[in-house]
């Protein structure tokens, strides 16, 4: 065995409410965590302009904010914080090998997984071009609709996350045009409500994107069909947001842990415990269902408390 080879009690792979919970139930519990913050410091949460909906933030917080007092907090008990991302892994044997950034590896008694989830996007040969080129597409309404102040702009998608983008954007844009691409929103009846009624909102059911438009570098419309007459429109915009869900960030794991067809890891109902022992997982890396920090920083915690116990009973 090298000597550069570290070996870690406690390894957690992603900094988002998941993965700093756990650091913190895990540090408290002298397993002297070592967490990778991985390629989006913070996880989606720092994209989240306003999180009104967490315990104990009676007057709301911030995203960024909120993760900035999460990691403090886990620092604050021991954890080690590190920049970096976990490129490869080996669970095949008794010990969890870990590869970052390509070069580091280390040995793990045990592995906390909350890798999180990254946008989808839809595909279109146009959308993937302007989204490469910078000039009008992104996954991001807090992080990019700034730029888009005083102008018109495109946002798909059905369900809270859009309607959540489409009125922050509201605030900043001069006109949201909202495409849903089925008969109803997939949206919660309070979030629905809030867009329906903010009055530069536009929105367009049955209606699918076709084509992103504009000079090779910049966004200037959106080719639209409406799905049932098959008419097709083009909406004048020069940004083009995209609200369709996510992917869990799990694929490096893929030969070793038990995914489902989307790529969620399955762990054991009401357990942060995968197929491989001292392995474990928690957030979005296997939520599909509630995708919300409160429920991310609950299974932290849970991830933590079953690999203190998986110690023990090694011990």
């Amino acid at each position: 065995m090298s000597d550069t080879i570290e070996k870690v009690k406690c390894l957690i792979i992603g900094s988002g409410p998941a993965g700093y919970t756990a650091a913190i139930y895990a540090a408290r519990a002298n397993m002297f965590p070592v967490l990778y913050q991985g390629t989006q410091p913070g996880g989606q949460l720092t994209t989240t302009n306003e999180v009104e909906n967490f315990p104990g933030y009676p007057d709301g917080v911030t995203g960024p904010e909120m993760m900035i007092q999460l990691q403090e907090q886990a620092k604050r008990f021991g954890t080690d914080v590190r920049d970096g991302w976990v490129t490869k892994v080996d669970f095949s044997g008794p010990i969890h090998k870990v590869w970052v950034n390509d070069t580091k590896e280390i040995h793990c008694e045990t592995v906390i997984i909350s890798t999180g989830a990254s946008a989808k996007y839809l595909g279109l040969p146009s959308e993937q071009h302007y989204l490469q080129m910078g000039g009008g597409v992104s996954a991001c309404a807090v992080c990019d609709g700034f730029f888009y102040r005083g102008q018109e702009v495109v946002i798909v998608g059905a369900g809270d996350s859009a309607c959540e983008e489409a009125h922050y954007l509201s605030k900043l844009c001069k006109k949201v045009t909202m495409l849903v691409r089925s008969e109803k929103f997939r949206a919660s009846k309070i979030m629905e409500a809030r867009v329906r009624k903010t009055e530069n909102i536009e929105i367009l059911l049955n209606t699918e994107t076709v084509e992103v438009k504009g000079d090779g570098q910049v966004v200037s419309s959106i080719l639209v069909k409406e799905r049932t007459s098959g008419n097709e429109t083009e909406i004048p915009a020069t940004g083009f947001f995209v609200a369709i869900g996510h992917k869990p960030n799990t694929d490096i794991f893929a030969d070793y842990l038990n995914l489902d067809e989307t790529g969620y890891i399955i762990n054991v109902p009401g357990r942060a415990l995968t197929n491989v022992e001292g392995v474990f997982v928690a957030g979005d890396a296997a939520d599909h269902v509630y995708r919300q920090a409160i429920t991310a920083a609950g299974t932290g915690c849970m991830a933590a408390l079953d690999a203190e116990r998986y110690l023990a009973s090694k011990e």
